[in-house]
Formats: structure tokens, sequence, C-alpha cells
């Protein structure tokens, strides 16, 4: 029952009562009655309404505030993807089958943004590729050099991001082949640095660790190394795993300066990063 409907039986009731006009003396209270509980219900309906429309677009961060009181079950729910929980996002690559979190204030990048919209273009187009479209003359491009995703603060240079790698490996090859974490992280420092070709470039192996997921049977190798040079001093976390003939690295690098504020959040990316199911 509307407002005017209810202010308008009240008012007939009052005037036009059988009783010879007993509605007339009625307490102003027991008139109103029905008018205040109608505007109680509405006030309550539309307090509601207002409060999901608030949680589904995260107003104010109101979402995220509440899902941060209870941060694991949000994240178990994957809740994440759509809401910065704690002060990270996270990413979910479906159909190379990997995850991670990263700083929620972090935007995509905009490159690889555009390159996989041109990609849907190209695949919902009728007409043929020019053949002067780079993906056509090295279609294996993006799974060997190019990452898959990458994330940074917005308006930086670059140097502070996380990447994703997938590269192509035999089906029956496993991540011991290459060595233990140690080995592995030595090993890419010297890559990085060009075995000592590159000159004034220099990198060490900080740490190296290993992770390991029983239920989905991946062994994360966790490494953190610094590559210096004249012009650039930086510093890394890289997560190394394979499954199912591919090789994924995962690399997360700062600036040498920034590291001691970054630390954290490159680690808690690093990590976070794991194999979705198959």
């Amino acid at each position: 029952m509307g407002a005017r409907s209810c202010f308008r039986q009240l008012k007939w009731s009052a005037q036009f009562s059988g009783d010879g006009g007993e509605g007339r003396d009625t307490p102003p209270s027991q008139q109103f009655a029905p008018l205040a509980s109608a505007f109680r219900r509405r006030l309550v309906v539309g307090v509601g309404a207002a409060s999901l429309v608030a949680l589904g677009a995260n107003f104010c961060g109101c979402t995220s505030f509440l899902l941060g009181l209870a941060p694991e079950a949000g994240r178990n729910l994957k809740l994440d993807v759509l809401y910065p929980i704690g002060g990270y996002s996270r990413c979910v690559e479906p159909d190379e089958g990997f995850e991670f979190l990263y700083p929620a204030e972090w935007v995509g990048d905009q490159t690889l943004l555009y390159r996989a919209a041109g990609r849907a273009e190209m695949e919902r187009s009728l007409d043929p590729p020019s053949l002067s479209d780079p993906l056509l003359r090295n279609p294996r491009r993006r799974s060997v050099n190019e990452p898959v995703v990458a994330f940074g603060p917005p308006g930086s240079t670059g140097e502070l991001n996380v990447s994703v790698i997938v590269s192509p490996v035999p089906l029956d090859f496993t991540i011991e082949a290459l060595g233990g974490p140690r080995e592995v992280g030595e090993a890419i420092v010297r890559t990085i640095t060009g075995a000592g070709k590159r000159p004034g470039v220099t990198g060490t192996l900080m740490e190296s660790s290993l992770r390991e997921d029983a239920s989905k049977q991946v062994r994360y190798y966790l490494l953190e190394f610094k590559v210096e040079s004249p012009t650039f001093r930086r510093h890394n976390v890289a997560v190394c795993c394979v499954r199912l003939g591919k090789l994924f690295t995962l690399n997360a690098q700062a600036p040498e300066s920034a590291w001691p504020d970054v630390r954290s959040d490159l680690y808690n990316i690093a990590n976070s990063f794991s194999l979705t199911a198959v």
C-alpha cells in the first residue's frame, strides 16, 4: 500500500466512520499508524537496496573493507578478482591456467591489452588478416617471448612490474630436469647477464627455495636475484614451474632503490602464484 493511499484511507475513515464521528476523536498516533508502518517498510527496503548497490559497486571501498574482515574466506571464493582484499587484487588467466595476487592500485599493461583485443578482433573478422601482421610473421611470438599478462603502477617507467611468460616444453619435461632451485637460479642469472659477454652487466642470486603443491603435483622454484649495470640496478623475485608441456615463469622486478618499500609486495605476488586446476 502506498503512502498516499494510506493517507486517503485514514482520512476517509476519520470523516465517514459509521459511529457518528468517533473517528474524529481517535488519537493521531492510531489514525496514522498504518501510514507509519508503510513508511518504515519502504525505508527498510530502500536502505537494503541502497546497501546492495553500494556493495556491488564497492562504493567508497565498503565491499573491500567488509571482505577484509575475513580475507581468507573472500580469497577462497575468488572474490578478489572483482574487489580488492587486503590491498591486493587477483589475476586469473583461465586459458593458460594460472593465477596470482598483485597490488590493487596496479594496472594491466596496455600494450598487451591492445594486442589481445587485436587478436580477438582478427578471430572474429570475416576478412583475411594482413600479411604484414607481426603475429602472422611470427605466430609463436606471444607464447615464447611476450608475457601473457603484466601489471605495474599507473604512469610508471616499467621498471616496477610483474609479468608471466608461458613457454612450450616437451610433455614429459619436469622442473627437476633443470636442476634444483639454486642451479636454476644461477642459470637464469647467467642467461640475463650473457654469461659475462655483456660488459658491465652482473647478476647475483640472493635466495632460492622450493614450494610444493602435492594436491596438484606442482613444484614451484622461488628465486631472488639482483642484476646491475652502469645504467640500472634491479631486484627480482621469480617463480618457475612446469606442467603439461608448459614452462611458467613469473618475474616481479623493482629498481634496487625501491626494493625496501616493495619487497613485501613482490614476495606476496610470488608466493601467491599457482597453477589452477586443469
